[in-house]
């Protein structure tokens, strides 16, 4: 079957139930902590100081990992990472970069940096903030999300775009038109599009925005929790749907009061690239004075609403995606739980198990660490 009939026949079966994911019973073997590495805080490497590693993904054609940073290009050229390291059931090696390209306009220049940002260049001319890239399983080539910006500096949709192994650029994917920002509608600053995902054989991506959309409604808090969206469209670019995800509740009130509290989606994940429906969500939370709190969940979108013509979630009645949770980081004996922000699969195990390797983001700042965190996760609680 040729990829292009392939992607057609999953397009098609896209909303019917294919196989139903594993129930989570008692006696099912638990997540365990297969290692941990930390990374020195500014760190050179090639002529960049590494950090800001806000995704990663394991590329099957080099055994290596690929990770965006999302320096918008204020330290550094904005810019991806290769690296290295070897993980079994017992343990996690540490990490060694073997590469750094910056990503480049469609002119083949780096993208500037938000205060030499020029408004009346083309969208994807102008600054990005880099979130989230993935290997393409079909051409070995790199898909990768940005948050756009909304700010008195400028107002620039985000985007999905897919670059050469070289950082030069190839094209950009269309959005929905209810994820791009105007005055009243769109998504938030810093709370745009974020996770992104293959899935279908790589015939479909899935991507999520990190917040509610504007007209979705307000943001979790402390008492109530919110809606935001997953998109899934063709790799060929038609958006074929959009389901609503349910964000938990802000997991506790700043100390001192009136301090900063955040919550949202900050990487998706397809669970089995047989499966569309299936994936797992990272929910990235921090509270002034209590910390970050990182959890996964499993959702299955099938059953859920396609709400891609939807204009508002904040007064729709409408089926959400279902969803349990996996992992939360705080039930393992790490050295901290950080801004983990990415995630991804890596060698399956001898023991049956799947790795899952996790990174965080330390956002250049000396208080806080770069964090390789790998995990064995036991096939029956997918």
């Amino acid at each position: 079957m040729s990829r292009r009939v392939l992607a057609a026949a999953l397009i098609g079966v896209l909303p019917l139930t294919l196989m139903a994911a594993p129930a989570a019973e008692a006696g099912h073997r638990p997540l365990r902590l297969i290692g941990e590495q930390l990374v020195p805080n500014s760190l050179p490497y090639e002529g960049t100081i590494v950090g800001g590693l806000s995704s990663i993904d394991y590329d099957h054609r080099t055994g290596e990992y690929a990770l965006i940073c999302d320096d918008r290009s204020a330290i550094n050229p904005a810019r991806f990472y290769t690296a290295k390291f070897t993980l079994d059931a017992k343990g996690l090696s540490p990490v060694t970069f073997t590469g750094t390209k910056p990503l480049l306009r469609p002119d083949g220049t780096p993208y500037p940096p938000l205060a030499k940002n020029d408004p009346t260049r083309p969208p994807n001319m102008q600054t990005i903030d880099p979130e989230e890239l993935r290997v393409d399983p079909w051409t070995g080539q790199y898909v990768w999300s940005q948050e756009g910006e909304r700010s008195a500096a400028a107002r620039i949709d985000p985007s999905i775009r897919e670059a050469k192994r070289d950082g030069s650029y190839v094209r950009d994917l269309p959005i929905p038109a209810n994820e791009k920002m105007t005055e009243t509608t769109g998504p938030r600053q810093n709370l745009a599009l974020e996770g992104l995902t293959f899935a279908g054989f790589g015939s479909l991506i899935a991507s999520s925005v990190e917040g509610p959309l504007l007209q979705d409604g307000p943001e979790s808090t402390t008492t109530s929790g919110s809606l935001s969206r997953i998109t899934v469209q063709s790799r060929f670019g038609p958006v074929l749907a959009q389901y609503a995800y349910p964000q938990e509740k802000v997991f506790a009130a700043p100390n001192p009061p009136g301090g900063f509290a955040t919550t949202g989606v900050s990487s998706l994940l397809a669970v089995d690239q047989a499966d569309p429906t299936r994936y797992l969500v990272m929910e990235r939370s921090f509270v002034t004075g209590v910390g970050n709190k990182i959890r996964i969940y499993a959702i299955d979108t099938k059953g859920a609403t396609n709400v891609a013509k939807v204009p508002s979630l904040g007064d729709a009645k409408v089926k959400p995606v279902k969803k349990r949770l996996l992992a939360d980081l705080a039930d393992f004996k790490l050295s901290t739980v950080d801004n983990v922000e990415g995630m991804t699969w890596g060698p399956r195990l001898p023991t049956g198990e799947r790795s899952l390797v996790l990174v965080s983001d330390n956002n250049f700042s000396p208080t806080q660490v770069t964090q390789f965190i790998a995990l064995a996760v036991p096939a029956e609680r997918l």
